[in-house]
């Protein structure tokens, strides 16, 4: 079963909603070589301050995938060419005081530039040995995206 398949992704939103999740984000661990691209969160933002992989909230009636694609464009003004992986996810608390679910996703862009940013205020690409002030979940996924 491929990782774009609608039986895998369905899947993983079943699974999200048996453990009591009903917010959903889909995000994108854009490579450039051997660096990750970042994005970080307004001051005023939820989590203000924060460097993050690109992402978004999937919308009602949508998929994990349609998310993964429209988020990146719409944050970057990237177009994903390919998803090679599903990375994991992990759950945080949200700013309405439920729990998110983010799905991750390793994938590739049609072109790396120019990053156009439309949420955040700045972007960087990072080695993953050399990271800015990112959660430690971003951290482990960005360590194992390529296993």
């Amino acid at each position: 079963m491929t990782v774009a398949s609608a039986e895998f992704l369905a899947g993983l939103v079943s699974e999200a909603k048996r453990d009591g999740i009903t917010s959903f984000v889909a995000a994108a661990i854009v490579t450039d070589a051997d660096r990750v691209l970042l994005v970080r969160r307004k001051p005023d933002d939820f989590m203000g301050g924060m460097w993050e992989i690109p992402s978004g909230k999937v919308e009602e009636g949508e998929t994990v995938l349609l998310a993964l694609h429209r988020e990146t464009a719409e944050e970057t003004c990237l177009i994903i060419d390919s998803v090679h992986s599903y990375v994991g996810h992990f759950d945080y608390p949200n700013s309405r005081g439920g729990t998110t679910r983010q799905f991750n996703f390793a994938v590739t862009v049609e072109k790396t530039e120019p990053v156009i940013l439309t949420e955040h205020d700045a972007h960087q690409w990072a080695l993953p040995n050399d990271l800015p002030e990112v959660s430690d979940a971003v951290r482990g996924l960005i360590a194992r995206r390529d296993r």
